[in-house]
């Protein structure tokens, strides 16, 4: 469970939050209610999203359930430090696209006294660690594991199970692309398309034999 943590003024060091999961487990949602009450509180809040993800708004993040705040679309975690000059708050969301500068970003912020807020997919596709998240999760002070609901068994989720073919590390897409899966449905799915690649491999293979001519 995540406890909000109480702000000692004599203390000069903020902290990093992350929130982490699969696709459609509530991690911008999650984000999006932590940097709404601290707008409330009026703290300085800045918000950060890599500009690859427009699949809602080019200048809001926005999540499944249509909950949106103000964003700030940056090319590279690089450009974060500057924009977030004097900010309370700073919250980065689908933090698994940037380069590995935003551990480093995440962390100088923090030791600034900045409350760093992070969420992102913490695996891909291929149920691997999802670029620098593993490492924002082992400097945080908090780390909030969000599951989604498994479309095949109804248990958690934790898996993001691409249904499309493409085998591209970053390909953004909604329900049409992924979906949730517990361990079980994403083992018994992934088995499934190894086995439908392998016969393709070997169609394609005696189609090849038969069209070769002969010597």
């Amino acid at each position: 469970m995540f406890l909000e943590n109480t702000v000692n003024p004599k203390e000069q060091f903020g902290w990093i939050e992350v929130i982490c999961g699969s696709m459609f487990s509530g991690k911008t949602e999650e984000l999006i209610r932590r940097l709404k009450r601290a707008k409330f509180a009026r703290q300085k809040v800045e918000i950060f999203k890599p500009s690859v993800d427009v699949r809602y708004d080019e200048g809001m993040v926005v999540s499944h359930d249509a909950n949106e705040i103000r964003s700030t679309p940056v090319p590279a975690a690089a450009n974060i430090p500057i924009l977030a000059d004097g900010c309370d708050v700073v919250g980065i969301d689908e933090a698994q696209f940037f380069d590995d500068e935003i551990i480093r970003v995440c962390n100088d912020l923090a030791n600034k006294g900045v409350r760093v807020i992070v969420a992102g997919l913490d695996m891909d596709f291929k149920g691997n660690p999802f670029g620098p998240m593993p490492y924002l999760m082992a400097t945080a002070e908090y780390v909030t594991k969000v599951h989604a609901i498994c479309t095949k068994t109804g248990n958690l989720a934790q898996y993001s199970y691409r249904k499309s073919k493409s085998d591209d590390l970053v390909l953004l897409g909604e329900v049409d692309e992924y979906e949730p899966l517990s361990r079980a449905a994403y083992y018994k799915s992934m088995v499934r398309d190894k086995v439908r690649q392998m016969k393709v491999n070997e169609a394609e293979e005696i189609d090849s034999k038969e069209k070769k001519p002969d010597a």
